[in-house]
């Protein structure tokens, strides 16, 4: 007869061993931060797993989507999740990897109507750009440095194909403002989307996260 044992670590064990990692001073950092993560595909899911295992309190996930067969390739879902919103499945991925940090889900399309609202009053030191298309895109970026350019914002352009990594670089574009990615690659144009380039990209997004919370910033 096999004992069932809880083997998920206490919270003060869990803090302990990332402090042990990070230093005590950038952890704390890390976990006083909310960040908010906006569109959960290839970019968005990725980016919050590695700010959630990095141990940063609270992310705030936002996404209207649900998980397709197509979406597996490069996003952080797993088969069984086809046909859920991809707010819920996130959640429940990010809960299995790092059980303390903090959530909030918004199951809603993020559109020039609605932006300013779901976001200005979240509480988010951090919002992330990681849609689909150039016109969402821009239309989050135009919103977010107009009427929020008290915000850091980090967005993503060009990660398409399979092109050289050494590509997908970080650029500062203003104090609060930073770029991830090619700038030129474009998924029609490429014809495809790779995991291993898409997560680059989106890794570069949560190192910069993780660099503007340590206050190391970009020249």
């Amino acid at each position: 007869m096999w004992e069932v044992v809880d083997l998920i670590p206490t919270k003060e064990e869990w803090n302990r061993a990332l402090s042990k990692r990070h230093g005590q001073e950038l952890q704390n950092k890390l976990l006083s931060a909310t960040v908010a993560i906006c569109g959960l595909g290839g970019l968005g899911s990725n980016i919050a797993i590695i700010l959630a295992r990095a141990g940063v309190g609270k992310l705030i996930l936002i996404d209207f989507d649900r998980v397709d067969i197509t979406n597996l390739h490069r996003q952080q879902y797993k088969a069984d999740q086809i046909g859920r919103y991809k707010t819920e499945a996130l959640s429940e991925n990010l809960k299995e990897i790092a059980p303390y940090v903090v959530l909030e889900i918004v199951t809603e399309r993020i559109t020039e109507d609605n932006a300013a609202e779901l976001l200005k009053g979240k509480g988010a030191d951090i919002i992330c750009e990681a849609l689909d298309n150039a016109e969402a895109k821009a239309m989050l970026t135009n919103i977010v440095l107009e009427i929020m350019p008290e915000k850091y914002f980090v967005a993503a352009s060009g990660m398409a194909g399979i092109g050289s990594a050494n590509t997908i670089q970080t650029r500062r574009v203003s104090k609060r403002f930073y770029i991830c990615g090619d700038g030129a690659s474009d998924v029609e144009e490429a014809g495809s989307l790779v995991a291993s380039r898409v997560m680059l990209c989106a890794a570069h997004q949560a190192h910069t996260v993780l660099r503007i919370l340590a206050e190391q910033f970009e020249t």
